[in-house]
């Protein structure tokens, strides 16, 4: 949890979806998150352009917050070849707009975890020059190097202790379930 508001900022995004022609005969259209516009106004589903039969939408207008804590992520996201932010999409029933925008964020591994969750989209955009140097002044300035702590290894003797210790109403030898461990004299050990 951070308490310093000084390693928090936010500011608005815009996200720019495109709507094209679809390929198949299953989807009539395709949706992709194409751009961001920081610092964007209000907005839910304003056309900004059309080229035939494409269509770009500024489809709505989230928070991108930063937090100091995650400024390793942000670094990491900042140093690929295309810096990029992430924008998560959740379908929706609206035969106009199947896609709702309800998350930007800078940090690939958050992004990553909405990905997981197969419930959600997420769009990959390249974040403009302004953005990726506001990004990177933040994670600059917030980021600490942890040290790295090797783990000691504890002198508890683990092999002394008797594994699988099953139901006592069930035969030790019969017990399916049960660790497989050295016999001595007819009794487990």
């Amino acid at each position: 949890m951070i308490h310093n508001p000084d390693m928090y900022a936010t500011l608005p995004l815009g996200v720019v979806m495109r709507r094209t022609p679809g390929v198949t005969r299953w989807a009539a259209w395709a949706w992709k998150a194409t751009a961001v516009l920081p610092g964007a106004g209000p907005a839910d589903w304003r056309e900004l352009r059309r080229e035939g039969e494409a269509v770009e939408y500024h489809a709505a207008t989230l928070t991108l917050e930063l937090h100091g804590a995650e400024t390793e992520a942000y670094l990491h996201g900042l140093s690929s070849r295309v810096p990029s932010v992430y924008v998560v999409l959740r379908e929706t029933d609206a035969e106009d707009c199947p896609l709702e925008a309800v998350l930007v964020t800078a940090s690939p591994y958050e992004a990553q975890d909405y990905a997981d969750n197969g419930e959600d989209v997420v769009e990959k955009v390249p974040m403009p020059e302004g953005l990726v140097a506001w990004v990177r002044d933040f994670a600059e300035t917030h980021h600490r190097e942890e040290e790295f702590k090797k783990r000691k290894r504890d002198k508890m003797r683990v092999d002394r202790v008797e594994d699988g210790i099953g139901d006592p109403r069930i035969n030790p030898m019969q017990d399916v379930y049960r660790s497989p461990t050295l016999v001595r004299k007819g009794r487990l050990q």
